[in-house]
């Protein structure tokens, strides 16, 4: 016995000993002059798991511990963090000075190395207005508009006396209205002559492979199987095939189904002559770029909504004052849309304080110099923008939902409002998802009343979602004259011959506007009420670097898990 115990407690100091070695091994390895101070992890893995386990608050001991730039490695990659508003501002808008995309090897290999994040300079501005030539406003205004505006009157028909769950029900939005989502369903994923017999059958073949290959772009690179990283690799491939397939037909049909991937494929009326591989990658990045944000943000505005009754009044008279200048059937058009200014201030406001992108990556072609440090040539660095968003300098009182900061204009300009992305990189999708949640809210807070009937758990980390579900109970609102459901066949639109399509506009260049002397004012109209999100703030430290000096050093931060406890309110 004495010597089993004797073995036993000389293999735990020999693994102790071990993983002391290997922890140093990693520290002494990526030790080197200049660096800012952090932690470094274990050789390979790094610190990724405590990253995506532990998410802000892993962010908020690193800071506390190192100031708002600190080394750590995540993701497979060596990494500086910056959490400095001043530097972050400084990184996006200098891209080229030694700066390009750093996305995760991951999310390269999986979203295709012609994805718009993976690539840099005149390519760059060749995919983006390739993008911006499908989503425009002016594209919006004729062409994505109307059927967007009838798909969501279809879609939201018939909800009255039904539990609903609205995480559910806001995710087949991006899935099932794909001229909107951008390709997938209804238009294009037709096949030829059998689109309504194949159309949802190949969709159950598509949406299983696409989830794998979401969940693969956020993993280690390692190809093994069982792997996350290796299940998104063989989603990707399944998903490409499918899309090869489509492209196939649709080169060998006279059919022109005048959607996005069609506008793609007409290399000689289109401004933009891609390969079928920069095709591919295209069709990938704009349904990844989309598949969650547009649903996300709907769902949590609808329970910031319900839990904030004078903000949804004053949202729901904007909706109502439009439908009383309107025939019942009567479709709202690009004016009334551009006149829902509370509507996206709303928006704004769910995006900024549910915050459902945390940060962007660059890497370094060079050795730069970052706030007095030295940044090795190969390194990433992790803009992380989440705990802007709830400065109080900037946004007072940043835990509270309170959407008429918003209507100053100015405030969705300033030098560090990232909610959309910044630089040259200003997410391309940005008014086309505006269109989306506007027009959905449009019809849903005019034909119902809801009240919440369980799944009031939300995480925020490193997705927000409701892993119970987020469950509703609708009612069709007093006064409500109800309208014939739009029939699918008026959602898609028919065929026409590809001499009959017209050549779509090329988006104008994006103006930076500047930053306003004046900061925005929430005035007597700022939402005082209880929050129904419970938030943990925490102190940045004493530390900050040169550069982060000012007064944005004290940030909140959103705890990793929120619980909605609220009892559940009606929605009037």
């Amino acid at each position: 016995m004495a010597v089993l115990a004797m073995v036993v407690c000389c293999l735990v100091l020999g693994f102790s000993f071990l993983c002391f070695a290997l922890l140093k091994w990693n520290e002494i390895r990526y030790r080197g002059e200049g660096l800012p101070p952090g932690t470094m992890g274990w050789p390979v893995f790094g610190e990724t798991t405590d990253f995506l386990k532990h998410g802000p608050n892993f962010m908020k001991n690193q800071r506390a511990r190192y100031g708002s730039l600190f080394k750590s490695h995540i993701l497979g990659c060596p990494t500086i963090v910056s959490m400095d508003p001043e530097l972050n501002r400084y990184i996006l808008m200098n891209e080229g000075k030694g700066l390009v995309p750093g996305y995760p090897q991951s999310m390269l290999d999986i979203l295709g190395k012609c994805n718009i994040a993976a690539v840099h300079g005149s390519a760059h501005k060749y995919i983006r207005g390739s993008m911006m030539s499908l989503i425009s406003p002016a594209m919006i205004k004729k062409q994505l508009l109307p059927k967007i505006e009838k798909f969501m009157r279809s879609y939201l028909h018939n909800w009255d006396g039904k539990d609903i769950d609205i995480q559910e029900r806001t995710n087949e939005i991006d899935c099932f209205n794909l001229e909107v989502r951008s390709l997938i369903i209804r238009t294009t994923l037709q096949l030829h002559e059998i689109v309504e017999i194949e159309s949802s059958q190949l969709y159950e073949t598509f949406k299983p492979e696409f989830d794998k290959l979401m969940v693969g772009t956020l993993s280690l690179p390692v190809n093994i199987p069982g792997t996350n990283y290796h299940r998104g690799f063989q989603g990707r491939k399944r998903v490409v095939r499918i899309l090869r397939q489509i492209m196939e037909e649709r080169r060998a049909s006279s059919i022109a189904h005048n959607d996005m991937l069609d506008h793609l494929l007409r290399k000689e009326e289109s401004n933009y002559n891609l390969s079928d591989e920069e095709i591919i990658d295209q069709v990938i990045t704009i349904l990844y770029s989309g598949y969650e944000t547009v649903s996300t943000t709907l769902m949590m505005a609808i329970k910031y909504l319900h839990d904030h009754p004078r903000a949804l009044k004053e949202l729901r008279d904007e909706h109502m004052a439009i439908r009383q200048r309107k025939k019942p059937e009567e479709p709202i058009d690009w004016n009334e849309y551009k006149s829902m200014s509370f509507t996206r201030a709303v928006i704004f406001e769910t995006s900024r304080l549910a915050s459902i992108v945390n940060g962007v990556l660059r890497k370094t072609t060079k050795d730069i110099e970052l706030n007095g440090f030295v940044v090795p040539k190969g390194w990433r660095i992790y803009v992380y923008t989440r705990e802007i968003n709830y400065d109080p300098f900037l946004y007072p009182e940043p835990l509270t939902f309170s959407p008429w900061r918003w209507l100053d204009k100015g405030l969705e300009s300033h030098n560090y409002c990232f909610v959309f992305g910044g630089g040259s990189r200003l997410c391309p999708g940005k008014e086309l998802g505006i269109v989306q949640i506007s027009t959905f809210l449009h019809y849903f807070v005019t034909r119902y009343r809801w009240e919440e009937v369980g799944g009031d758990k939300i995480l925020q980390f490193p997705r927000v979602e409701a892993p119970d579900g987020l469950r509703i109970r609708t009612h069709v609102a007093p006064n409500y004259v109800r309208q014939a459901p739009v029939a699918r066949s008026q959602v898609r639109q028919a065929p026409v011959a590809r001499s009959q399509v017209r050549q779509a506009p090329v988006a104008p260049s994006y103006v930076r506007q500047k930053l306003p002397r004046k900061s925005s004012k929430t005035g007597d109209n700022r939402e005082h009420g209880r929050n129904s999100v419970t938030h943990s703030i925490a102190s940045t430290g004493s530390r900050s670097s040169d550069l982060g000096k000012s007064k944005f050093r004290n940030l909140g931060v959103l705890a990793a898990e929120n619980d909605f406890g609220k009892p559940p309110a009606t929605s009037e």
